[in-house]
C-alpha cells in the first residue's frame, strides 16, 4: 500500500527500532510508496512512512532493493555532497563515503554482507541516516 510521506521533524528525529519478521507488510509499503515516488526519490526509510522501524529500501537501477536491520560495517573515502529528502524541504551538505560495508537482512531474513560504492553507496547511507534519526 502506497503510504503518505511522514515530514514532522520530531518523529524523524526518533531511532528507529530493530525490524522483526511482523514487520514484513512495512517492506512492502516501503517497495510500494517508493515506486509511486520514483520520479523524485531513489531511496526511503521506515520512518518515512510513519513506521519507527529500521528498514530501508534503495533503488539500484531496474530494481528496489529492501534492507532490513543494516549496519554500516566500514566506510572509506569521505567526500562533501548535498543531498534533498522527501520528508525535508529543500537540500543540505552532508558528508558521504565513496565506498561502504553493509549487513543487513533481505526480506525472507537471510543475512548478507555486501560492498557498495558510489551513487548507490550514498543512498544507502541516506536512508540509515533515517535509521538513526539523523536529520541532513
Amino acid at each position: 500500500m502506497v503510504r503518505n510521506i511522514m515530514k514532522d521533524i520530531f518523529f524523524l528525529s526518533q531511532k528507529s527500532e530493530p525490524a522483526t519478521k511482523a514487520d514484513e507488510g512495512i517492506i512492502q509499503d516501503l517497495l510500494d510508496t517508493l515506486q509511486a515516488n520514483m520520479e523524485h526519490c531513489v531511496g526511503m526509510a521506515a520512518n518515512m512512512i510513519g513506521e519507527r522501524k529500521r528498514i530501508i529500501v534503495v533503488n539500484m537501477g531496474m530494481i528496489n532493493i529492501p534492507m532490513v536491520n543494516p549496519v554500516i560495517l566500514k566506510k572509506e573515502g569521505e567526500y562533501e555532497t548535498e543531498e534533498g529528502c522527501l520528508s525535508l524541504t529543500g537540500v543540505r551538505t552532508t558528508k558521504r563515503y565513496e565506498t561502504i560495508e553493509v549487513e543487513y537482512l533481505d526480506r525472507e531474513f537471510k543475512k548478507h554482507k555486501q560492498k557498495y560504492t558510489g551513487w548507490v553507496a550514498q543512498i544507502i547511507q541516506h536512508e540509515i541516516d533515517h535509521c538513526d534519526g539523523i536529520i541532513i
